[in-house]
C-alpha cells in the first residue's frame, strides 16, 4: 500500500506539473491524521509534456533516496510544502475515510479531502484513471459546489487554513427583446400579421388610421426569398381595394430578371408565399418591364416591355382591359432610378387612388408625378417636381405625397425628399431607412394595411411605418 501512498503524493505534489500545491495535515485524533490538499486550477496549454517528464524523474529520483532512509510519507510532506503558491481547488480522493496501513512504523491513518470549485487537477484527475492513459480531464464531470471548506478532523480537530475561492462565474448574456423574428432561407415562413402586431411602434388603433405625414420607417420583416437568378429583382404586392374571388390577403408576386417577363404568380395569403407553392401563375399577354407594376382593384397594372405605355390587366377576365401611352416619358433606360433596371415607369397606389411617376425631356430628368383614371388611364392631373428621378433609389406615395429614398445599397439610408401635391412644394427630410440585403429595387405602399412592400435582393420584405396627424 506504501506504494500507492506514495505515487498519489508524487502525482498531487505535482498540481498540474507547472502549478504550484499544498498539503496540510491535522490530527483527526484516535490515532488518525487528517490530510487536505490545494492546488491551482488547470488551464489550456499550461502543462507542456517536456517539463511533465523532467520533473517525474526528478521526484522518482528523490523518492528513492528518501524511502531508503525513512519512508514514503516524509517524501509526500516535504514535495507538496515546497510547492507553496496559489491555492485554487480542493480535491477528494475516493479512498474517503478507509485506513491506509502503516509503512516502516508508521500507524493506519485516513484520507480525506474534498472536491470543491470549477476545475479539477490533471495531475490528480490522472491519478485516478491510471499515468499514460491518454484521456482527457474529466472536469467537466464534477459538479460546481459552494465556497469551499476546509475538512473538519476528529475531536479537537481544527479546520485547515487553506480554502479554494468560489467559483468563477461566466457574464450573464441577457438577449434585447425583439419585436419580431426574421429567418432568413430559401423558403421562410413568418406569420407576418403577428410579428407586425408585436411591433412595438407597429401597434395601430383609432391614432394611427387615416391619412398623415410620415414621420417613422421601422425595421425590415421578411416574408419570402426568391430562389432563383430570376429573383434577384421583383415586385411583390397586395391589393388595398381587391374585388372577388380575390381579398386582402391574396398576394403577388413577379420576378423581372429576364427579357420575357410574363409569369404572375398568384398565392392565396403571404404565408403561402413564404413556402414558395403558388395557388396559380397567370401568364400575361406581354412581357412587363422592370418592378413598376402594382395591383389595384382586380387589375394588375404595368409598362408593357419597350413603351412608354401602361396597361391593365383584369385578374379575373385574364386580359388586358385598357392600355394607354404616357406622353413624353423616358421609357427603356432614359430616366430610370439610381440603380437602373429600366425603372422609367413607376405605378403607385395610396388613399386617394392611382398614380405614375416618370420623366421627360421637357422635365429634363425631373420626376414628374401624374394621377391615373384607373379604369381608362386617362391623366386626371400632373405634377412636375425638383427632385431629379436618377438622384434617388426608390420612391412611392403616401396620402398625395411623393416620397423619395436615397439608396439602394446603403445599409442606413434615409427617406430624403417629400414632395406634397396639396401645396406643390417639396422639402427635405431625413428618416432613417434600412437597406438589409444592400439591393433594393422596389418599394410600394399599401394603404389597407398602412406599410411599405419592398423586394430587396431576392428577399420579399414589409416595413411598418408611423404616419403623424395634425
Amino acid at each position: 500500500m506504501w506504494a500507492a501512498w506514495a505515487l498519489l503524493c508524487a502525482a498531487l505534489a505535482l498540481g498540474c506539473w507547472a502549478e504550484p500545491a499544498l498539503l496540510r495535515r491535522d490530527d483527526a485524533g484516535a490515532g488518525r491524521c487528517t490530510y487536505s490538499f490545494t492546488v491551482a486550477s488547470p488551464e489550456d496549454g499550461s502543462c507542456p509534456g517536456p517539463e511533465l517528464r523532467a520533473e517525474l524523474a526528478a521526484l522518482a529520483a528523490r523518492l528513492s533516496r528518501l524511502e531508503s532512509r525513512g519512508g514514503a510519507e516524509p517524501a509526500c510532506a516535504e514535495l507538496l510544502r515546497a510547492r507553496t503558491q496559489g491555492a485554487a481547488v480542493v480535491l477528494s480522493s475516493s479512498w474517503g475515510t478507509e485506513p491506509i496501513q502503516g509503512h516502516q512504523g508508521f500507524p493506519p491513518r485516513s484520507i480525506k479531502a474534498h472536491r470543491q470549485g470549477s476545475a479539477v487537477s490533471v495531475a490528480a484527475e490522472r491519478s485516478w484513471m491510471g499515468w499514460g492513459t491518454g484521456l482527457p480531464p474529466r472536469a467537466s464531470r464534477f459538479g460546481v459546489t459552494g465556497p469551499a471548506q476546509g475538512v473538519q478532523g476528529g475531536k479537537g480537530a481544527s479546520a485547515p487554513a487553506h480554502t479554494a475561492p468560489g467559483p468563477a462565474v461566466a457574464p450573464r448574456w441577457d438577449p434585447p427583446p425583439l419585436a419580431y423574428q426574421e429567418l432568413q432561407s430559401e423558403r421562410t415562413e413568418v406569420p407576418a400579421s403577428q410579428l407586425l402586431e408585436e411591433t412595438a411602434l407597429g401597434h395601430r388603433g383609432s391614432e394611427d388610421s387615416g391619412c398623415g405625414e410620415l414621420v417613422w420607417v421601422g425595421e425590415p420583416v421578411v416574408f419570402g426569398r426568391a430562389d432563383s437568378i430570376a429573383g434577384k429583382y421583383g415586385v411583390w404586392m397586395k391589393d388595398p381595394e381587391p374585388v372577388p374571388p380575390f381579398t386582402r390577403e391574396t398576394t403577388w408576386r413577379v420576378d423581372v430578371v429576364g427579357t420575357d417577363v410574363r409569369q404572375l404568380f398568384q398565392y392565396e395569403a403571404a404565408e403561402q408565399l413564404a413556402q414558395g407553392y403558388p395557388a396559380k401563375v397567370h401568364i400575361l399577354p406581354q412581357p412587363l418591364e422592370s418592378t413598376g407594376a402594382v395591383v389595384y382593384r382586380g387589375g394588375l397594372f404595368f409598362q408593357p416591355r419597350h413603351s412608354r405605355a401602361v396597361a391593365r390587366y383584369d385578374l379575373r377576365g385574364e386580359a388586358v382591359t385598357a392600355k394607354r401611352e404616357i406622353p413624353s416619358a423616358g421609357y427603356h433606360g432614359q430616366y430610370p432610378y439610381s440603380w437602373g433596371g429600366y425603372t422609367d415607369i413607376d405605378l403607385a397606389v395610396d388613399e386617394t387612388g392611382l398614380w405614375v411617376i416618370y420623366s421627360t425631356e421637357k422635365a429634363r430628368g425631373a420626376i414628374v408625378l401624374s394621377k391615373l383614371n384607373p379604369e381608362t388611364l386617362e391623366i386626371r392631373r400632373s405634377w412636375e417636381t425638383n427632385i431629379r428621378k436618377q438622384g434617388v433609389a426608390n420612391s412611392f406615395v403616401i396620402c398625395g405625397t411623393l416620397y423619395t429614398i436615397s439608396s439602394y445599397s446603403a445599409p442606413n439610408a434615409t427617406i430624403n425628399f417629400a414632395y406634397d401635391t396639396t401645396t406643390s412644394t417639396s422639402r427635405a427630410l431625413s428618416i432613417p431607412f434600412k437597406n438589409r440585403f444592400r439591393y433594393l429595387s422596389m418599394v410600394d405602399y399599401n394603404p389597407a394595411e398602412q406599410q411599405l412592400f419592398a423586394w430587396d435582393s431576392f428577399n420579399m420584405v414589409t416595413y411598418p411605418i408611423r404616419l403623424s396627424h395634425v
